[in-house]
């Protein structure tokens, strides 16, 4: 009898475990499977409508190989005519974007998708078809077809051939796009097979540099000031030491709020904020605060998501603030290929969703070299690129500014990096980059998806490149 009891027992107790596991990891494997549907209807979604591109380069090219084997177990649903792909993992988790024209593609999170096509409905005109008879950047003609005097051409050319190489095909570097713009003219490009001048490609983390952009044009409009405080709603309760947070903080990433930026985590704060949550800014200003603001610097698309949702507070209309970034600097700027998505909340996701073409890529650099200066007009507030790169003293080595990128990461083996000093960088995922080097009067712009494992290293492959061309006052 006592042997049964025993037995009995231990049976309980294995069978509590067995639930218990499986209570703690269904909800787990779910938001893990909602990563994946949303991941690949978004992919699918840009890749097809925004880009342009086939089913099948997508599917074989973005949507497989390293860390990326779990996406086989995901189906995608097409729907061409509404713009629309819905995925799933055997009919669970499933996710739909939706394209909306200007306005990227957007995860419908339980928003019905005619009330976001709704939204949309003459937002915009018509894009304008290119002009190739102007000079870029004013219009799409590109007449370069030698090096100018000063530049050594052999070594830029070995650069880019290069920087479009594969070695070792187990470990390719991926690009897609390079543009190189020297005196404010495009004086070399080229694209790997399947894309083009005209291809809308992600910028991921670049992004932020356009949301840069927009807070010194709504700072100019006298809409928003860098020491403004009691930024978020969630933050106004009396005693919630948030409130004390400042834009500029915000700006620098020291705001001091909790936010996990672990790429290789399915579960990170910003897996789920970008694939998973409705409402980016407002799963990210629900963090608590870790350190105090203004004290220690931690690199969180987080913070961008809410700077976003700042932007949005300081218009009255909706349709205004899904306007802004077309009418004010995209538009001004010529970039026509550029399409920033709102979440289904209605907030622009500035954190990483702005696709545009490698050519209009280098406008936005271009802008920065131009120090906020276009068409011979001031459009950013004077002052304003000096201040983004003013080091933030709590990043280490003084390595960022306000969302941008002073410093590239060491190469291995190769010390500091063998860039120019006065360089700086719009940085994003998989090896996205806009360099800008005013001692060399330069930006070059270089697109591409280096996978985990990839070989590209910003710093030593950039480098022959902009050391082909002489620095300011050796010419």
């Amino acid at each position: 009898m006592r042997l049964g009891l025993s037995r009995n027992f231990w049976l309980m107790l294995a069978a509590i475990a067995v639930v218990t596991a499986a209570a703690i990891a269904l909800p787990r494997l779910y938001r893990v499977a909602l990563l994946g549907s949303g991941y690949m209807a978004q992919t699918l979604c840009a890749g097809l409508f925004i880009a342009g591109r086939d089913l099948d380069s997508l599917m074989t090219e973005d949507l497989s190989g390293p860390g990326l084997d779990a996406l086989r177990l995901f189906t995608p649903t097409l729907d061409p005519d509404a713009k629309e792909v819905s995925t799933s993992a055997f009919g669970i988790a499933g996710q739909t974007a939706i394209h909306r024209d200007g306005l990227g593609c957007t995860l419908i999170d339980g928003v019905p998708a005619q009330f976001l096509r709704a939204q949309a409905a003459g937002l915009f005109p018509p894009a304008p078809p290119p002009d190739f008879e102007a000079e870029w950047p004013d219009g799409e003609r590109v007449t370069a077809e030698t090096w100018p005097q000063g530049i050594d051409g052999a070594a830029a050319d070995r650069a880019i051939d290069a920087i479009f190489s594969d070695p070792d095909p187990g470990h390719p570097r991926g690009t897609r796009a390079l543009v190189v713009v020297h005196g404010g003219c495009i004086v070399a490009e080229r694209y790997a097979d399947g894309f083009d001048a005209e291809t809308p490609l992600i910028g991921w983390s670049m992004s932020k540099a356009a949301i840069n952009a927009l807070v010194a044009l709504r700072a100019k409009d006298g809409a928003l000031a860098l020491d403004d405080t009691r930024l978020m709603p969630q933050w106004r309760g009396d005693g919630d030491p948030r409130g004390a947070i400042t834009l500029d903080e915000l700006m620098r990433m020291t705001s001091g709020l909790a936010f996990d930026e672990s790429y290789g985590n399915q579960l990170s704060d910003i897996s789920q904020m970008l694939f998973v949550h409705g409402d980016g800014a407002a799963f990210a200003a629900s963090k608590p605060l870790i350190h105090a603001p203004g004290t220690h610097w931690s690199y969180s698309g987080g913070t961008t998501e809410i700077i976003a949702a700042i932007l949005r507070e300081t218009f009255a209309d909706e349709r205004a603030y899904l306007r802004f970034p077309r009418e004010r600097l995209f538009a001004p700027l010529g970039m026509r290929t550029a399409e920033l998505a709102p979440d289904a909340s209605g907030t622009l996701m500035g954190a990483s969703s702005l696709y545009a073409s490698a050519r209009d890529w280098a406008r936005l650099g271009l802008l920065f070299l131009q120090d906020g200066v276009w068409r011979g007009e001031r459009l950013l507030p004077e002052g304003w690129v000096a201040y983004s790169l003013e080091p933030t003293p709590q990043s280490p080595h003084d390595d960022y500014g306000a969302q941008v990128w002073l410093k590239l990461p060491e190469s291995p083996g190769l010390g500091e990096p063998p860039m120019p000093d006065d360089g700086y960088y719009m940085l994003g995922y998989d090896g996205q980059v806009v360099a800008v080097v005013p001692s060399r009067d330069l930006v070059i712009v270089r697109l591409g998806l280096t996978q985990r494992g990839g070989d590209w290293e910003t710093a030593r492959d950039l480098a022959p490149l902009v050391n082909a061309f002489p620095a300011r006052s050796a010419q």
